[in-house]
């Protein structure tokens, strides 16, 4: 039996040791839980109460203290689930203080590769479309919010004290039907997705990833998200799109297109109401037209710009009017409800702009995804979102493609986002202040 015969002494007190950064940074998800069951290191009724807990920190914890309990192969079996689940930063931190000088043991053999980084590939002959840009950083943990900075900065902002923060939807079309449509495999598709489901989840959020659908069935997984009653208890909500597409609109798998304007109405003040003024992200990874950014040479000097007068031509057009009907608005405000407008409280990224191509790699995904996750995890503990997606917008500026002797070489790309948010956005990243 794998519970008869314990782990070993150094093993339990890496454990132990590290015990509070791994309960800070790991993911513990349905993947994680799934490598560790078909290793039987868990079974199912232990995954199945790790998985109830309501936190990731619980969830963290609960496992940490079955893992001793589970034999001498629970260890190493942790090490290459956290490896596999792309958390090879804290496989390391265990190995490391495992096999230290201090704590020799004659009977084990020496560490192998299988709980370490794996040692970088050497660049083989590839397509242009995955030479587009160079090694992307490696992903590191969410940084946590201090309680702190949100006791200094949660007035002024939407509030975020809810766990689950909210629902993420993530829908992600890599294959598309060729009997039905002409569209290419969106090769790293599939990296943009996993990305996404681990940063929100490592966020707080109860992610829904949705794969390869036609129009029909995008509308319909929409329409079910924005109407399940969670989003009465929850604090926000995500919504991410990854598919081929035009100005305006996404493909489905079956070649027909699902209007943005659609989406985001599903979620407006009026077919919503579970939602109002909580905000909702979106994040759109599709090419907005087909024109290919080229890029322009930087003149020397400091940027300059002219000054903008800003006209506010629809400010008081109405004014007579309205002082007309303030005696009659006084007499019925008694009976008024406070009125919204019928959207607001919307943020949405878009991975380029308008009439121009997204820049994708086969194998890191896209260049607006991958940026997008590296500044929400290095920056959600002190930044609010709008400010979040001006960095991404700076990084996007700077990269350029990768790939000599053909038209993509030094392509750029350039992100925006718009919003209609009233409050600063804070994620108060692994803070919940209920606790």
């Amino acid at each position: 039996m794998l519970g008869e015969c314990g782990m070993k002494e150094r093993d339990k007190l890496a454990l132990k040791k590290n015990s509070v950064a791994l309960c800070r940074e790991m993911v513990v998800d349905e993947l994680l839980i799934q490598f560790l069951q078909a290793d039987d290191v868990l079974t199912e009724g232990m995954a199945e109460t790790i998985l109830a807990e309501p936190t990731s920190h619980k969830r963290s914890w609960r496992l940490l203290s079955l893992l001793p309990k589970r034999g001498p192969r629970a260890f190493e079996s942790f090490c290459i689930a956290l490896r596999e689940t792309e958390q090879q930063h804290l496989c390391s931190l265990l190995i490391r203080f495992r096999d230290r000088e201090r704590f020799p043991d004659p009977t084990l053999p020496l560490p192998t590769q299988e709980c370490a980084v794996p040692a970088k590939r050497a660049r083989t002959h590839e397509s242009m479309e995955m030479c587009l840009d160079a090694d992307s950083p490696v992903t590191t943990a969410v940084l946590p919010c201090t309680p702190e900075f949100y006791m200094s900065h949660s007035a002024q902002a939407y509030s975020m004290s809810s766990s689950p923060r909210g629902l993420a939807l993530v829908v992600s079309n890599v294959r598309f039907e060729p009997e039905l449509s002409e569209l290419d495999i969106r090769r790293g598709g599939e990296v943009d997705e996993e990305v996404l489901r681990r940063l929100f989840t490592e966020l707080d959020f109860t992610v829904s990833l949705h794969k390869d659908l036609t129009v029909q069935a995008m509308r319909d997984r929409i329409e079910q998200f924005a109407r399940r009653p969670e989003h009465a208890v929850y604090d926000c909500c995500a919504v991410c799109l990854l598919s081929h597409g035009v100005e305006g609109s996404i493909y489905g798998t079956d070649g027909q297109l699902l209007e943005l304007d659609w989406v985001f109405e599903r979620f407006d003040n009026a077919r919503c109401p579970l939602l109002q003024n909580k905000p909702k992200m979106f994040f759109i990874q599709a090419c907005r037209g087909e024109e290919m950014d080229s890029g322009v040479d930087q003149l020397d000097g400091d940027d300059r710009a002219e000054p903008t007068d800003c006209e506010q031509r629809d400010a008081g057009r109405e004014e007579k009017s309205a002082r007309q009907n303030e005696t009659r608005e006084q007499r019925d405000s008694e009976r008024l409800r406070v009125k919204l407008p019928q959207r607001s409280d919307m943020i949405c990224g878009f991975a380029t702009l308008k009439g121009t191509a997204a820049m994708r790699n086969t194998k890191k995904g896209s260049w607006f995804i991958q940026e997008l996750n590296a500044a929400v995890r290095q920056r959600a503990r002190d930044t609010h979102l709008s400010d979040i997606l001006v960095q991404v917008n700076a990084r996007i500026k700077e990269r350029e493609g990768y790939a000599p002797g053909s038209a993509h070489h030094r392509c750029k790309e350039m992100s925006e986002f718009t919003s209609s948010l009233c409050k600063d956005l804070y994620l108060f990243p692994k803070y919940c202040p209920n606790n």
